[in-house]
């Protein structure tokens, strides 16, 4: 039985595998780090002081202020990884015609 195209394993060694997955990791390591000192400061913050208890604006204190900014980092990051993702897809693409010539 023939099989046309490379291995799995002569993907996995290519350079262009490899530089795909380094530039994933490049962008998605930092992201996530920065999602999970964000995302867990605010209780935090809010459990062991009392800097976020201060007014903003008006009524509202810098808790609020720190939740909806939360909100907004989130789609934030959702709509730059939509974008890099696009990048990391031509990519996928050219290995698989690659793979399957």
């Amino acid at each position: 039985m023939e099989t046309k195209g490379k291995s799995y394993m002569e993907v996995w060694h290519s350079d262009k595998f490899k530089k795909l997955l380094t530039h994933k990791k490049r962008f998605i390591v930092p992201m996530t780090v920065f999602f999970m000192l964000f995302y867990f400061a605010l209780p935090i913050l809010t459990s062991y002081t009392d800097i976020l208890n201060h007014p903003a604006v008006g009524p509202i204190t810098w808790a609020w202020v720190f939740a909806f900014a939360q909100f907004i980092m989130t789609w934030v990051l959702c709509i730059l990884y939509t974008r890099k993702a696009s990048q990391f897809d031509r990519i996928a693409d050219d290995i698989k015609q690659e793979m399957e010539a």
